[in-house]
């Protein structure tokens, strides 16, 4: 890990409206893995985002605009993040999201599928849609028309929104990971 943990009692005045925050959110909504170490530290991306609090506030309020669009079943919207956090093999994405993902009602199997950048074949269509899209994403380049055609028809203006942003989220907290050498559990 190329960052310094910050236990609870060494959070500076800059930094504890956004632990605060992060704290509550991950109390929240994270409580499948481990995203606070036993000394109050932060873990995971939000390890690193806590470094810089004025961006990890833009970071915090880009996730929970995010995470408040309509549109997509977690189901799909986990579906989505395993895509991409298989895309550029970011360990503690992987190892959050699996745990959040079986909560969601994935399986072992697609859940394990996913986490080794394919689609299982026994997603239900919204997931198999937004995994394709995902996955086309993440390639590069303009989404194909007949892709998007397709994706608005099957998961409606809201549902292709949220893939769009889910997978641009979850490349910001796949980059900030990988750069910083995150591991899957607290180091």
């Amino acid at each position: 890990m190329r960052v310094s943990l910050v236990p609870e009692v060494e959070v500076n005045s800059s930094q504890r409206a956004l632990y605060d925050a992060f704290t509550e959110r991950i109390e929240k909504n994270y409580t499948a893995f481990k995203a606070i170490g036993a000394d109050g530290a932060l873990l995971g991306p939000w390890s690193v985002w806590l470094q810089v609090p004025r961006t990890g506030e833009a970071i915090r309020q880009l996730i929970e605009a995010v995470d408040a669009m309509p549109g997509l079943s977690k189901v799909a919207a986990q579906v989505v993040t395993l895509v991409t956090g298989a895309h550029f093999n970011a360990a503690y994405e992987i190892y959050a999201h699996a745990a959040v993902a079986a909560q969601a009602g994935l399986s072992e199997d697609q859940i394990a599928t996913l986490s080794a950048g394919e689609i299982p074949a026994d997603l239900d269509a919204e997931s198999t849609l937004a995994a394709q899209v995902a996955g086309k994403l993440l390639e590069g380049g303009v989404l194909p028309g007949p892709l998007f055609k397709h994706a608005v028809d099957g998961l409606g203006r809201d549902g292709f929104n949220r893939v769009v942003f889910v997978v641009a989220q979850y490349c910001l907290v796949s980059m900030t990971l990988n750069a910083f050498d995150v591991p899957a559990e607290e180091p």
